[in-house]
């Protein structure tokens, strides 16, 4: 998520998942670009509710994403349902309150998160939820990869609003921890996101190489 997961994993020699696994700036200064007022969101709409609905018919059966790696037609009816979406949206301010919260991902094109999600079997391990944590008060970005029971993959970013429907990021810090042991490992990177559309339900994402996203708000509260 938002190009998080370049980074290589390399397990420790003593890691067993199946008993082991279970961006620069001060949150206290003023940011004039963050917008003050959330805006209301309605599915009233049948034209809204009819570009949700497709899409997320389009990659229900796409195991998030790896099924339409072979599938180039699918990908593009997908991605057009995408930028149908993206119109409807596009006065929305996605990057106030609204955009806070545990969004778990239900259909990428990125490349390193799908790597991860099939080959964690070769890890000894599964792919659990996939995650991007937002706090836009704090001006902080996880990018999360869970492995159960009690398995965690991370990477903290900093954050800031530079726009209406755009974020900007830069990696900090990233985790591997396990069930007793924790393991650090160099983040790199930096990048942006923009949200073209966000309602109470789902929210779908473009980033700065070109990958889309499309997560929905995760029943539980993701913390470190």
């Amino acid at each position: 998520m938002a190009s998080t997961m370049a980074t290589i994993l390399h397990f420790p020699a003593n890691f067993h998942p199946s008993s082991s696994l279970k961006p620069f700036l001060n949150p206290n200064q003023s940011n004039p670009s963050i917008p003050s007022k959330s805006p209301k969101f309605s599915l009233s709409s049948s034209q809204s509710l009819s570009a949700k609905t497709h899409l997320l018919n389009l990659i229900s059966d796409q195991d998030r994403g790896l099924k339409t790696q072979q599938n180039p037609n699918l990908r593009s009816q997908i991605i057009a349902a995408i930028d149908s979406l993206a119109i409807l949206g596009k006065d929305l301010i996605t990057t106030d309150d609204s955009l806070s919260g545990t969004w778990r991902m239900l259909w990428t094109t990125e490349k390193e998160q799908l790597f991860f999600i099939k080959n964690a079997s070769f890890f000894g391990t599964q792919v659990g939820d996939v995650l991007q944590v937002i706090d836009v008060d704090n001006l902080k970005l996880n990018n999360v990869i869970t492995f159960p029971p009690s398995g965690v993959f991370f990477v903290r970013s900093s954050m800031e609003v530079a726009s209406n429907q755009r974020v900007n990021f830069r990696f900090t810090s990233a985790v591997l921890r396990g069930k007793d042991w924790e393991f650090p490992l160099p983040p790199f990177g930096q990048g942006w996101f923009e949200s073209v559309y966000l309602d109470d339900d789902i929210r779908v994402a473009k980033d700065i190489r070109g990958d889309y996203l499309v997560v929905d708000r995760a029943p539980y509260e993701w913390k470190e």
